[in-house]
This record gives structure tokens, sequence and C-alpha cells, in this order.
């Protein structure tokens, strides 16, 4: 079981992912936008930061960097609905794991969180 933070947006699909994870057996702290998830961010613990790219007050990628300030090495799943995004601009000091495109099957989410553990356990 890993405890997760997500940051999601959309709301409906706030509610999916995060009742999927738990299905799954993870604890999930989910929140609308990284804004909102600093406060969780800070008081931590987590294992998985998932979070999709393009949020209106704070984006997943700048919600990353500060993940990485808090808890080094953490791995961040990103999410996004937006083909055209590179990972270019993430940058050296996150810890990039996996990114999924929406639309994408449940399963695959599952599958990156547990690809995520395995790696961290592994190092």
């Amino acid at each position: 079981m890993a405890r997760i933070l997500l940051a999601e947006d959309d709301n409906s699909m706030r509610h999916f992912l995060a009742r999927s994870l738990e299905n799954a057996g993870h604890e999930v702290l989910a929140f609308a936008d990284g804004e909102d998830a600093l406060p969780a961010l800070q008081a931590g613990p987590f294992d998985i930061l998932i979070t999709d790219i393009v949020m209106d007050r704070l984006g997943g990628l700048e919600l990353a960097m500060r993940a990485q300030a808090v808890k080094p090495g953490v791995p961040v799943i990103y999410i996004t609905g937006f083909s055209a995004i590179t990972m270019e601009d993430a940058g050296e000091e996150v810890n990039f794991s996996q990114l999924l495109s929406k639309p994408f099957h449940l399963n695959s989410l599952v599958e990156a969180v547990d690809k995520a553990l395995a790696a961290q356990q592994a190092s």
C-alpha cells in the first residue's frame, strides 16, 4: 500500500482516480490543483505524486519540483490530456516515473503506481 498525493483539476476524473486507487489498496489524498495540494505536500509523508500537468493555479511540473524539495526522489506520475506536452521542461530535479495520456485505462495507472513503488524499494 502506498500513500498517494493526487492533484487533478477535473472533478469527476479526480474522484474516479482516487476511488480506483483506493480500491487497489492505496491511501489517496486528492486535491483540485497543485496550490490546494501544497499543505498536504508539506505535511507529508507520501510515497508517490500523481499530478495533472496543466492546472490553473499551480501546474504539475511546479508541484513536482516542490515535492522533490520536500522528499527528494519521490516518484512522479504525470497525467495529461495534451499529447504535445513533453517532459523536457520537467528538469533533472524531478524524478519522472511515467506519463499517462488521457484517456488511459485505470489498469495503466495502477501498473504505473506498482512500477514506481517497486523501483523505489529497489533503490
